[in-house]
């Protein structure tokens, strides 16, 4: 199902305080879950609430000096196990021996506008990855398994806001690499569902937060600090999520999300012009006054090369005009998840102007 999309201009509920929440149980016994990505931006975040919480947690983490880093999964008390997740033999053995109560692959690539030679890669980073985890953890007879997609999965949803029933039209294309590497992999994990694995799904929107390292990120921050020169796809529609909520979305999952069902865990349906506003106001700064018009982007791609950007054509495809826009009603029937707002959530990006 969908529904039709906000104004091209404005945030929900501005100016509201709406903090993550999910029903919290009166007693629980502490899990054991292994983590892949656990030195990512999300997945750090994840191994933090969970031993926050007291369970134990086994991070998987391709370096394990990234993973003893300010605010990595060494710093918060969880046993560290390096591994290129390339070999489903050596994940296998993992997850026998660590035998956890169940599994989070987080592990993933992000990046709009890589060189052809770089898809390869990608493909391996997402499809490949989640295939070869999902392979290992049938073999060790893992009992459940969150697997982090991604709102992207339903491609530019034209200005309406999806639910998890929503279906992409596959004839338009995609928008990008890693929208078609991340459509494949969520593909994986609905054909594992379909044959009887113990897997649920989260699917994030736009993460946002402390330590965002992403393009939109460093928009955000060129914004709130008042570097920011002009504004380019002023009218992408984004959902920014702050890293704190998005975190308590997918415990949720873990704890109470029903085997086979994906739950959207994003915020405010926005454009991307509205929320670089917000973060210069988050600033004390007024927003980039020159907005650069969408046509002019696409004619100015073939010279891509010649400013840093290898790929310049599929970054205006993905973002000029685009909306990855999606709704977290069923985790809020079911999970009791709230969001803080766009607003709030941008803010508390940056923390005190």
């Amino acid at each position: 199902m969908v529904r039709a999309g906000p104004p091209s201009s404005g945030t929900s509920r501005p100016g509201s305080k709406r903090l993550a929440r999910t029903r919290r149980s009166t007693s629980r016994e502490p899990m054991r879950v292994l983590i892949t990505g656990a030195a990512g931006f999300i997945g750090s975040a994840v191994v933090r609430r969970l031993r926050e919480r007291g369970d134990e947690v086994i991070a998987l983490v391709r370096d394990a000096r990234r993973a003893s880093g300010p605010a990595g999964p060494t710093e918060y008390g969880a046993t560290i196990v390096e591994d290129d997740l390339s070999a489903v033999d050596r994940l296998t053995e993992i997850l026998r021996d660590a035998k956890p109560d169940a599994a989070i692959h987080a592990a993933g690539s992000y990046r709009i506008g890589i060189r052809k030679d770089e898809r390869g890669a990608m493909w391996d980073a997402n499809v490949g990855t989640t295939t070869r985890l999902l392979d290992a953890a049938e073999a060790a007879a893992t009992k459940r398994i969150v697997y982090v997609s991604t709102v992207n999965v339903f491609g530019n949803t034209h200005g309406v806001i999806a639910d998890e029933a929503y279906r992409r039209n596959l004839a338009e294309g995609f928008v990008s690499w890693y929208d078609e590497t991340k459509y494949g992999a969520h593909e994986v994990a609905e054909q594992r569902i379909a044959g009887g694995a113990p897997i649920v799904i989260a699917m994030p929107g736009t993460v946002i937060g402390p330590g965002d390292l992403s393009q939109i990120g460093a928009q955000l921050s060129g914004a709130h600090d008042g570097h920011l020169a002009y504004v380019a796809s002023a009218d992408m529609g984004i959902t920014p999520i702050h890293v704190d909520d998005e975190v308590m979305g997918i415990v949720a999952v873990l704890d109470r999300g029903q085997v086979g069902r994906s739950y959207v865990l994003a915020g405010d349906c926005i454009r991307l012009g509205d929320a670089l506003a917000l973060a210069a106001a988050a600033g004390g700064r007024k927003p980039p006054w020159l907005r650069v018009p969408n046509a002019l982007l696409r004619a100015m791609t073939p010279l891509g090369g010649l400013i840093g950007q290898a790929n310049a054509h599929e970054i205006v495809a993905a973002s000029a005009g685009v909306t990855y826009w999606a709704s977290s009603q069923r985790a809020t029937d079911e999970l009791d998840f709230r969001a803080r707002d766009a607003e709030n959530a941008i803010r508390d990006t940056f923390g005190p102007a």
